[in-house]
């Protein structure tokens, strides 16, 4: 008797790794293994051995976050797929795709906002440079090296066909991250009616940042309403919390942990930089502050589920790997938006 099939959810924060958790609880009838994010590129692995790439999914502190969250949650653990061979694996990022998996069934799933596409990513696109040299996520989604792209939306659907994916690879799932916001507007949350920041971790990924001016910003816009600081997780938290006491308001609160959404529930304003908690506030009905264009926020915006949204990408895993035809038969038959009618 065949054993079950194996599925391989490649994790990296520990937002992303929550997600493919999620969409794991639907997948019972198959073995479903996790690994941190993984490079077999031999600079690669000695840039991470020596901590240089430590503020990024594949850096070792975010592994052990990972890891630590996978070992409560008693989820098999298979780093660099040493253990198995896999029938599907299942990406949150195809900025590196590990040769092992190129004849291996591919799923990539997006887990939240995509970086604004610059001249370097247009420059990387187009000299054939690793796309992780783009330092962010501008390019994720773009490689077209998975079988199947599992988007937030119609927008960030038009937004991977332009940058390269294949239209036929693309269906819109929503993101469980992301999915039936509307709920957290009932929560025990102990604050209320605060200008909330939720600041990134664009320093900690190589990209500048001016703080002490957005922070000055943020104080202008607070117009002496009381502040609340939610910390970006790849923060270096130390660094952040200084600075927030330096340029705010001596009763400003600071987070560095907690239920980020229940905290966007209960603001009145919310102020990021180059963060998916924009979205949060969006389906929350909140006045919102991005470095975003507010139309384009919009027409990106996740689809909202009622929180399935993590089922909906299961039945994708489980059509793909129940299929026993080409991966282009495949294709032609992968519903361009998943209806519930497809999965209930």
């Amino acid at each position: 008797m065949l054993g079950k099939k194996k599925i391989l959810f490649l994790t990296g924060s520990i937002n992303q790794t929550i997600q493919m958790h999620s969409i794991s609880k639907f997948l019972p009838q198959f073995d479903c293994y996790f690994s941190q994010f993984f490079s077999e590129n031999i600079f690669i692995s000695k840039a991470i051995e020596w901590g240089i790439l430590d503020t990024t999914i594949m850096g070792n502190p975010l592994r052990k976050r990972a890891e630590e969250y996978i070992h409560k949650n008693q989820l098999p653990n298979d780093y660099k797929a040493k253990l198995n061979t896999y029938d599907l694996v299942v990406f949150c990022s195809d900025m590196l795709f590990p040769k092992k998996f190129l004849n291996t069934k591919t799923i990539w799933v997006q887990e939240g906002m995509i970086d604004p596409y610059t001249l370097l990513s247009a420059f990387i696109q187009k000299t054939g440079i690793p796309r992780y040299w783009s330092f962010g996520t501008s390019l994720n989604g773009t490689s077209n090296l998975c079988d199947v792209y599992c988007a937030a939306s119609e927008g960030y659907k038009k937004y991977f066909i332009e940058k390269g994916t294949d239209e036929n690879k693309i269906t819109v799932t929503g993101i469980p991250n992301y999915d039936h916001l509307i709920q957290h507007k009932q929560n025990d949350f102990e604050h209320r009616d605060y200008v909330m920041v939720a600041t990134t971790d664009m320093r900690e990924t190589y990209r500048y940042e001016n703080r002490s001016k957005f922070l000055k910003q943020c104080v202008e816009i607070a117009a002496g309403r009381k502040m609340l600081f939610k910390l970006h997780p790849n923060e270096k938290k130390d660094r952040a919390i200084r600075e927030i006491k330096e340029n705010c308001p001596e009763d400003t609160l600071i987070y560095t942990e907690g239920p980020t959404n229940d905290m966007i529930a209960n603001c009145e304003e919310l102020i990021t930089q180059y963060s998916t908690v924009v979205y949060s506030g969006i389906a929350l009905g909140k006045k919102v502050h991005s470095f975003f264009d507010l139309a384009d926020l919009l027409e990106k915006m996740p689809v909202q589920n009622g929180g399935e949204s993590a089922q909906r990408i299961a039945k994708i895993c489980e059509m793909y790997l129940e299929f026993t035809g080409s991966k282009e038969a495949f294709l032609n038959q992968l519903p361009s938006n998943i209806q519930k009618e497809t999965y209930v």
